[in-house]
């Protein structure tokens, strides 16, 4: 069953779609092409999750950090296809407050729930102040996670200690984990579910590379719930 922001899937209807944002990604970055399988994998465990009501939990550093805002900016809300409320969710709002009901079940989208655990500064800085800051994202994914989320650990070189822990914990929960890295994985391969190594060494090539490959993401699993 999906999630309750989530519309039912209908993987046969979508499955096209789906299949064309992937093609399309491989023939604007023919390089990426080596990263499909492990795209394809990332792609299945986030519509399982999503699917069950599960919430995906992401973090990184520095530019992967804002990367993971970008990230739940496209899932939270209508990235490329409008995602308009059932009709039974807005009659649940009108009922909440005749006022203010109808304007929000015409203006709300459905989400696809993701958390950027990098942008909670309050946590991670009282974590690292009084804990050991390179377990602060960890302390994140031990509260926030439960069993059927997934993890998402950004890091160019793949040695980042604080989304490694955070990756560790995740493992130790029952969290699915994808790592989204440089060439080669760094000290993050072996330790994910899936990890997407795009095939670049210097961290701007390995950002710029990111970005088309976590859109690609975000489109096809919009495509399989709202299609």
């Amino acid at each position: 069953m999906a999630g309750a922001h989530c519309r039912p899937a209908f993987p046969d209807a979508t499955l096209p779609a789906v299949e064309s944002h992937l093609e399309e990604l491989l023939q604007r970055y023919p390089a990426l092409d080596i990263c499909r399988s492990d795209i394809e994998k990332a792609f299945q465990l986030l519509v399982g999750c999503f699917a069950r009501g599960g919430k995906l939990l992401l973090c990184g550093n520095g530019g992967s950090a804002a990367d993971c805002d970008h990230i739940v900016g496209e899932l939270m809300k209508a990235y490329l296809r409008p995602r308009p409320l059932s009709s039974e969710v807005r009659a649940r709002l009108i009922d909440a407050d005749p006022e203010v009901g109808p304007a929000l079940g015409e203006t709300l989208q459905g989400g696809l729930p993701a958390i950027n655990l990098s942008a909670g500064g309050a946590l991670l800085s009282a974590f690292g102040n009084d804990v050991k800051g390179e377990h602060a994202y960890a302390q994140a994914v031990y509260g926030y996670g439960r069993q059927g989320d997934v993890l998402l650990g950004l890091s160019t070189s793949g040695n980042a200690a604080n989304v490694r822990a955070a990756l560790c914990v995740g493992r130790a929960i029952g969290l699915a984990t994808i790592g989204l890295t440089g060439q080669g994985g760094g000290r993050m391969a072996g330790r994910c579910d899936v990890l997407i190594a795009v095939p670049a060494k210097r961290t701007f090539e390995i950002q710029e590379l990111h970005l088309p490959v976590y859109h690609c993401l975000c489109a096809m699993v919009e495509a399989h719930f709202f299609g």
